[in-house]
């Protein structure tokens, strides 16, 4: 049986096939496409199965693995998401029935893993995680995914909304700390990180910026590495991509409290999700 890995963000699905085999991980026929989730239940399913059958193309018999945001009911499939208006239309509806409806194949050949633990996954199995027992997964972007791995069981951690200095994690970690440190020390309108490596901008302000956040990685990923003896910790997400600049700070601090673990960035990138949704297969 041939299997199929789908990523499904927001705004965005890719899917293409996945072939597992002794910890390395090959992909094939890889679709994308940008779907518009504020719509009818009919029109988001129906957008989501073309990009999936186009990956799919003549296979026949196959398994498909889902990488989803949260909050679901990943067993059944069921979507829990009410309240981003993204995908509002499908809150409390089995997407799993539904897909499996519109693919013409049974409910029992598709599975839902929530995203963060995909990534994790996929980066245990073929990529930057592959050395760790232990691990926890980050991925840096609008928002904080996370996910924690002991021995061969992968969880979503749910961190982004852990109590950090005088809010929660998410406040400090992701774009949205960018923009609005830029704005109150500086006076600086940033869509991102992707502004502080532009050509002209003031390499001091996007140095502070850097150190800080990295300091702010360091100290919100500490008491989860001493408790839950973690070997290493793999990035993800588009900030990831910017690590050389802020991981020094990281990296120093974790050192200084006594905890210098491995950091490693993401081997596979937008694969590792892929790859990851495709597990549960490999489980059974």
């Amino acid at each position: 049986m041939k299997l199929i890995g789908v990523d499904i963000g927001g705004s965005h699905i890719s899917a293409a096939q996945v072939v597992l085999d002794n910890h390395h991980a090959e992909i094939a026929n890889f679709h994308e496409a940008d779907v518009d989730t504020y719509g009818s239940v009919e029109r988001i399913i129906s957008d989501w199965s073309e990009v999936i059958q186009r990956a799919k193309g003549d296979l026949i018999d196959v398994k498909i693995g889902i990488a989803m945001p949260g909050p679901y009911d990943y067993e059944n499939g069921v979507s829990l998401i009410k309240d981003q208006g993204k995908m509002a239309a499908l809150y409390q509806l089995s997407v799993k029935d539904l897909l499996a409806e519109s693919l013409a194949i049974p409910a029992s050949q598709i599975a839902l893993t929530n995203d963060a633990e995909a990534f994790l996954s996929g980066e245990s199995y073929a990529g930057a995680g592959k050395e760790f027992q232990n691990s926890i997964g980050i991925t840096l972007g609008t928002g904080l995914g996370s996910a924690i791995k002991v021995h061969d069981v992968v969880k979503d951690a749910k961190l982004w909304t852990a109590p950090f200095r005088d809010g929660i994690a998410e406040d400090y970690i992701g774009t949205g700390w960018f923009k609005n440190y830029a704005q109150q020390k500086y006076n600086l309108q940033i869509s991102g990180v992707k502004d502080l490596l532009a050509e002209g901008f003031d390499p001091k302000v996007s140095s502070e910026l850097f150190t800080v956040f990295g300091r702010a990685l360091g100290e919100f990923l500490f008491p989860y590495l001493i408790r839950l003896h973690t070997e290493g910790v793999i990035l993800g997400g588009k900030i990831s991509l910017a690590g050389d600049y802020y991981l020094p700070a990281t990296k120093s601090y974790l050192e200084t409290m006594g905890c210098p673990v491995s950091i490693n960035v993401s081997e596979l990138g937008e694969e590792s999700a892929l790859i990851g949704a495709c597990m549960p297969f490999l489980d059974s």
